[in-house]
């Protein structure tokens, strides 16, 4: 499920990106390809927190046009989270929103900075603007930002975690399945002795039995999932323990 980040002005990061910002002024630095660079590396660190990664320039299509977003963040699952564009500090920030809007780029979960200011887009409108001098206003964008989900991923993560909840149950379901086999069913033995003197051919000579129930439980869990949810039939042919094992047509 999602982790909440709370983000401080006392923080590293923040202490970090306004350091670097200090420094740029001192050398008279004020063009967008210099300063976006502390942008970048504030949300880099404090995506972190999230299990969040900050790819920059990122290809996406929009209504069969290219855009390269500054930063686009996806999590471990590999979905976008958020957006982040940096526009110049000479710039009229609206307007270039504008410009962007009309290019097609997303505004689900969006920052849109120009080292003064920053306006925070959550489902298509503007639900926060900031004065980026002010340390307490920075983490509240960011932390506004970390905080949303979308309702798709909202229900997947529940998915996910309710699959993570039921996996122990499921896997020790299969486990008594399987006992109950090796006492009972003459196919499932004989199939079960061909597949161990592979595993102990190909892996290891002194593997378990128990190891090799386990090996069993954790792949017939895997199957069926991909099955089941990608509609992946070749699974069952492209990976080790499939390869050596087929399952008993009766069942267990």
């Amino acid at each position: 499920m999602s982790t909440h980040v709370s983000i401080k002005p006392t923080s590293k990061a923040i202490q970090t990106y306004y350091e670097a910002l200090k420094i740029y002024g001192a050398l008279g630095v004020e063009h967008e390809g210099s300063l976006e660079t502390a942008f970048q590396r504030l949300l880099a660190d404090t995506a972190r927190l999230k299990n969040w990664t900050l790819i920059p320039k990122l290809k996406m299509k929009v209504a069969g046009k290219i855009i390269f977003p500054d930063g686009t963040l996806r999590d471990d699952f590999n979905l976008p989270r958020g957006y982040w564009e940096a526009k110049d500090t000479h710039d009229d920030l609206d307007q270039e929103i504008g410009k962007k809007i009309g290019k097609g780029y997303p505004l689900t979960n969006t920052i849109f900075e120009d080292t003064r200011h920053a306006v925070l887009y959550q489902t298509g409108q503007e639900s926060l603007r900031v004065e980026l001098s002010s340390p307490q206003g920075l983490c509240d964008l960011l932390s506004g930002f970390y905080a949303y989900t979308e309702p798709d991923i909202e229900g997947f993560e529940q998915a996910v975690q309710g699959f993570k909840d039921r996996v122990p149950d499921l896997a020790g379901g299969l486990n008594e399945k399987i006992k109950d086999a090796h006492k009972r069913n003459k196919k499932f033995q004989a199939a079960f002795d061909d597949f161990l003197a592979l595993c102990q051919q190909a892996l290891n000579p002194n593997i378990r039995r128990d190891a090799v129930d386990e090996m069993l439980v954790q792949h017939l869990l895997t199957e069926r999932l991909i099955r089941k949810i990608f509609d992946n039939a070749e699974f069952t042919q492209r990976n080790v323990i499939a390869a050596g094992w087929r399952r008993p047509s009766q069942p267990w």
